[in-house]
């Protein structure tokens, strides 16, 4: 009896599937890590330098130390709350190009292109040796192995040429968390906070400052030991609502004389405009006293603005607090077209459920309006002025620096327009009244079948 042919199975003709990607366990414990990492998305404070900054470093001693570009070597104190001055050093004759801390982070070295290393003690701040080098260094580092030469090359992936951009190789760096579970760099977006684990990004610090671009980060999370485990402020996190730490970043930015703080705090708003969080612990540059000289002629201005406006509507009152001294401008085009009844009788003529209502078109359409000046003005963005919450008074436009009557009141968060709408007002009493303009029902345009209106505006004397 002859057997049966045992044919081989063809492979199947045609593209296969994806193959099933597996899923990553998440992080064990990962909320109690972030809880002993900065987390706040403004920087708390900042500090000046004489020149621009250009290094950051951390010893766990207890001291950030900052370097700038006219060899200035600056010792920073870490308090239990914030940071404080400790001792500057002229190190250098040009620029600081190197910075280093020793692993016990009781000393650091600096290196110039005037051939010289020198060393300080930390804690007792003191430079203890300077060692003169027959060549002009170009990255400085501490160790306890023999002698090591290491060349470091940079290729493009692309096209596979020499990366020789010098920026590249000294600007930058990327810190570990204590636990080395967490990788902190700076980006074009700000401070990356990335879980190495998950290969994901956990979170972004500064993401809504405009006029900083980070290099290099420091990070201070207290004590100086690394620890592999759950990091012992937030193991106790449970027994104790108060951190027993304060964890800290440290980052400079691109061509500022400035270091930023990031810690867990956003940054306060004090009564008195002198005590901001930009701190002037040195003397400005010429242009800086220039905008001061200005911000002070600008404060005298805004003295003489509203701080508040009330809008009288067919649905009810509304009752806005400006900010005259972050958006003058703006402030001063509003109330003014306010006094001279510009805005009486006119139509919410957009309403947007669940985003927003728009006003401020004599036309009626959108299409209208005018600023005090006969045309258009420009934006004025400020840092601590966002889209973070409801019943935001903002600028409508067109686009970049085409502000003129209209504005909207958003009735939901909206970050997406930050940076895109001057912020000039909040609501603060009557938010009932925006939701009532917010619930009535629109056409496919959005304009509301029964008519809303601006019956007048009143304005305090200023």
């Amino acid at each position: 009896m002859a057997t049966p042919e045992v044919r081989e199975e063809e492979p199947m003709v045609g593209p296969e599937p994806a193959p099933r990607v597996k899923r990553k366990r998440p992080l064990q414990m990962e909320q109690a890590y972030l809880d002993s990492l900065p987390c706040a998305n403004m920087y708390e404070k900042s500090y000046m330098h004489r020149d621009v900054v250009t290094h950051v470093a951390i010893s766990s001693a207890d001291f950030f130390i900052t370097g700038s570009i006219d060899g200035h070597l600056k010792f920073w104190k870490k308090k239990g709350v914030g940071i404080e001055f400790a001792k500057s050093f002229h190190s250098h004759l040009g620029p600081i190009q190197g910075l280093a801390v020793s692993l016990e982070g009781l000393l650091c070295c600096t290196i110039s292109n005037d051939h010289d290393v020198k060393i300080y003690d930390v804690v007792n701040y003191d430079m203890m040796a300077m060692i003169r080098l027959p060549y002009i260094p170009s990255a400085v580092e501490w160790t306890e192995t023999p002698p090591l030469c290491i060349f470091m090359i940079l290729f493009l992936v692309l096209s596979n040429p020499l990366v020789r951009n010098r920026y590249i190789l000294i600007q930058l760096n990327a810190v570990f968390d204590e636990s080395s579970n967490f990788l902190i760099y700076a980006t074009l977006l700000g401070i990356k906070i990335v879980n190495l684990h998950t290969n994901t990004v956990a979170r972004i610090l500064g993401k809504v400052e405009s006029n900083e671009r980070y290099l290099r980060v420091a990070l201070y999370q207290g004590g100086g030991k690394k620890v592999r485990k759950i990091p012992a402020a937030a193991a106790n996190v449970n027994e104790s609502k108060e951190p027993l730490t304060d964890p800290t970043i440290i980052s400079c930015a691109f061509k500022k004389d400035r270091i930023y703080m990031f810690s867990r705090r956003e940054p306060e708003e004090p009564e008195d405009v002198s005590q901001g969080r930009d701190v002037f612990n040195e003397k400005p540059a010429s242009d800086e006293l220039i905008m001061s000289v200005s911000d002070i002629g600008n404060s005298a201005t805004t003295t003489s603005l509203p701080e508040n406006v009330i809008i009288h509507t067919t649905m009810g009152d509304m009752h806005i607090k400006l900010y005259s001294e972050e958006c003058p401008k703006t402030v001063e085009n509003f109330t003014t077209l306010c006094r001279n009844g510009y805005y009486h009788n006119q139509l919410f003529h957009r309403v947007i459920k669940g985003f927003m209502v728009q006003t401020g078109d004599p036309l009626g359409d959108g299409t209208g309006g005018h600023s005090i000046w006969g045309g258009k003005f420009e934006d004025e963005f400020h840092k601590s002025l966002r889209h973070d919450r409801p019943f935001t008074v903002s600028m409508a436009n067109a686009g970049p620096n085409t502000n003129g009557s209209q504005f909207f009141i958003t009735t939901v968060d909206t970050p997406w327009l930050d940076n895109k709408h001057t912020v000039f007002g909040r609501v603060v009493k009557g938010m009932d009244v925006v939701q009532g303009i917010e619930k009535v029902k629109t056409d496919k345009n959005e304009r509301p079948y029964q008519d809303v209106k601006i019956l007048n505006v009143s304005v305090p004397k200023s």
